[in-house]
């Protein structure tokens, strides 16, 4: 009996001693947050990372390192030896490249972090347009952690469907997929001292080619799959010759991809798309207690949001990129062995690919 209070007495105090041990460890971690790839004109690399600061003796809200180098991890050394704490990525929420290494390719960078088993494979990844490294190392006055400031954002636009969420273990499923290319979005800088998402970068498999503007992002969502929520503001004065102006919210939409086959193959596909929502604020002369004139706008919406879709697919045919996965959809339909014959780019550019949207308010607010 004795033996057991003595080993209990004994378990107690080695309890708080290991935890004060802990806790000195956990002080001396830099927690990577953030980390940015830029690609230097000399062919070398520039890394920054943002590392929040919990040391309550500094005024600084995050310490930034920067280095040049060949690999990542060749950067990760030179840095260390920048900082007196050790440097860990077990915290790493945002990967962000430049607009000039995207262009080279990725799969390099992404395979590298792939191969770190103290990253998660939920690490977002965003494109910026110019330099990674300067969006990343700048201050923002109204928001002290930058990496943070980074990270909300992607969250909140992504929840509005205004950007795709995109994670390495998206990213590389998609690239490793023959029938769909990546998406991710993309970051900007602006001058007055703040960044905003500027729409959604295209790639053919690992390179980025070309883009998706922000103000017609909703129209990629609506081809790509269902959701639930969003936002859209609508100009429809180019198709009614007169000012008018609708902002649909509270929207709901599905989606149906029609594959039709004939003797030489696949013929056309059509993308069938319902969308459900409020009319949230209309500046025009038709009446929406009038169901008449409520169906007309209806017919107007769908019509605007059909050219929107039929636009983007064509600029996804120029540039080769099937970033809506119509693929995918073609080798369920044919079959893998007839999908191996094909080169899917090439036949891409014959298929007529069409979009049908059918457009309906559910209602328009308390205003009669």
């Amino acid at each position: 009996m004795l033996k057991k209070c003595t080993c209990l007495l004994l378990l107690l105090c080695i309890i708080p001693v290991s935890g004060c041990g802990d806790q000195r460890i956990l002080e001396d971690l830099g927690f990577i947050q953030t980390t940015s790839y830029d690609l230097l004109p000399n062919g070398e690399l520039s890394f920054s990372v943002s590392i929040p600061q919990a040391d309550p003796e500094t005024s600084a809200k995050r310490e930034v390192l920067t280095a040049t180098a060949k690999s990542s991890k060749e950067a990760r050394m030179i840095m260390s030896r920048q900082t007196g704490m050790m440097l860990v990525s077990g915290q790493l929420r945002n990967v962000l490249f430049g607009t000039s290494l995207a262009e080279s390719g990725l799969h390099g960078h992404l395979d590298t972090l792939f191969r770190d088993p103290s990253i998660s494979s939920q690490v977002k990844i965003s494109v910026v347009e110019g330099s990674a490294g300067e969006l990343l190392i700048d201050d923002y006055k109204q928001h002290p952690r930058t990496g943070r400031y980074i990270d909300m954002l992607l969250e909140k636009e992504a929840l509005g469907q205004t950007i795709p969420k995109v994670t390495l273990f998206n990213f590389a499923r998609d690239f490793f997929d023959q029938g769909v290319d990546p998406v991710a979005p993309i970051l900007k800088k602006h001058d007055n001292n703040y960044i905003t998402t500027d729409g959604i970068a295209l790639f053919r498999d690992d390179r980025y080619v070309t883009k998706i503007h922000s103000q017609d992002a909703l129209v990629f969502a609506f081809l790509k799959d269902k959701f639930r929520e969003g936002q859209i503001n609508i100009d429809l004065t180019e198709i009614n010759g007169k000012q008018e102006n609708v902002m649909f919210s509270s929207l709901i939409s599905t989606r149906k991809v029609k594959i039709t086959r004939g003797v030489q193959g696949v013929e056309k596909v059509t993308f069938h798309v319902k969308v459900t929502g409020s009319v949230l604020e209309y500046i025009g002369d038709a009446k929406l207690s009038n169901e008449r004139e409520r169906r007309e706008l209806e017919q107007r919406i769908s019509q605007y949001i059909s050219k929107k879709g039929d636009a983007m697919i064509a600029l996804m045919k120029k540039h080769q990129v099937d970033n809506l996965g119509i693929g995918s959809h073609v080798r369920n339909r044919v079959g893998y062995e007839q999908w191996k014959k094909m080169n899917w780019r090439q036949e891409l550019q014959k298929i007529p690919v069409e979009c049908s949207f059918d457009v309906h308010i559910k209602d328009y607010g308390k205003f009669r």
